[in-house]
């Protein structure tokens, strides 16, 4: 079975076991096909959607900073799990390349047409430069960042993926980061903080209806790739954030009561009206969350990196 039809089939499990439960799920990262891709290149550039802009500060301000922390005379490999567009790691890859860094850089992200498309533009600025793009999810391609051990690495997740997960689940996700970790390699991730809660609602509810669009990507794909039927205008977004927990929920809302037949997997599915399919979740942090995160995953705090607004922080770990 190839890496494609692997995904596709774990995607329709997915989607049966998401789809027959109760409450319904479906998970985010099967929103980014190449639309998906594309409506995410436009909340990234929505002036409520903070988190690009912080992070790309951090990236700017220190990228000197983190060449030296991952520069090494055997050279290393730069592994950047859910790459996406690489807008801020490109900051990262000029700061190497102009000090004649030797260097490997391995983007990873769940949608081939970003891989290929990151690969492209890297290529077209720097065309000596070594870059060898993987797709696949976090999770599984874990198991095959192990064979990366003749040299060091530096492990990079931006855009606080890690966010994504919940807590039970990052500790898992760390855990298997910090496995194929050598005592020599470094852990660089980046974390939401904790803020004004409104700031957090607006980031992910726009008003323009970006965020709705890519929410609803999902049952495009669906309609798309399992003939399902869909009427996606009947489903609306809708963000909760408890700044209790620190946990931002985005969901799809059935606006009124339908029967939904996904021909492919020979599922029926009804809905009554207002009833949720939960999609995402967007977790937010402080210094001590991240701590007690690390601490149960076997890893440590060297260093934290802050933007000027002092709206996001990305953390530096290296193996207990």
């Amino acid at each position: 079975m190839t890496k494609k039809e692997s995904f596709q089939l774990e995607f329709e499990q997915h989607v049966t076991e998401g789809l027959k439960t109760f409450p319904k799920f479906l998970s985010s990262k099967y929103i980014y096909d190449d639309r998906g891709d594309e409506l995410f290149q436009q909340i990234m550039a929505l002036p409520e959607y903070y988190l690009t802009n912080a992070e790309y500060n951090i990236v700017d301000q220190y990228k000197a900073d983190l060449r030296k922390l991952f520069e090494n005379d055997k050279g290393f490999d730069l592994i950047e799990l859910g790459a996406g567009d690489g807008k801020k790691t490109k900051v990262l890859l000029k700061e190497l390349h102009e000090n004649d860094t030797k260097f490997t850089y391995i983007p990873i992200d769940i949608s081939q047409h970003a891989i290929d498309d990151l690969a492209s533009s890297i290529k077209g600025t720097w065309p000596k430069m070594d870059v060898q793009g993987e797709q696949g999810t976090y999770f599984n391609v874990l198991k095959e960042l192990a064979k990366y051990n003749q040299r060091p690495k530096a492990i990079i997740v931006l855009g606080s993926n890690i966010g994504n997960l919940s807590h039970d689940e990052a500790i898992n996700f760390l855990k298997q980061i910090q496995e194929i970790m050598s005592p020599e390699d470094v852990l660089f991730m980046g974390f939401d903080q904790k803020k004004d809660p409104l700031t957090i609602q607006n980031a992910y509810a726009d008003t323009t209806g970006v965020t709705q669009e890519f929410n609803r990507n999902l049952l495009h794909r669906l309609n798309k790739e399992m003939q399902a039927d869909f009427n996606v205008d009947k489903f609306e977004h809708w963000e909760a954030y408890d700044p209790e927990t620190g946990t931002a929920k985005s969901y799809l809302l059935a606006t009124e009561a339908c029967d939904v037949h996904i021909k492919k997997l020979n599922l029926k599915v009804s809905f009554n009206k207002w009833e949720t399919i939960h999609t995402e979740i967007s977790q937010k942090y402080d210094d001590q969350i991240v701590e007690w995160l690390a601490n149960q995953s076997g890893l440590k705090i060297t260093q934290i990196f802050e933007d000027n607004k002092k709206l996001f922080k990305n953390y530096l770990f290296k193996r207990n």
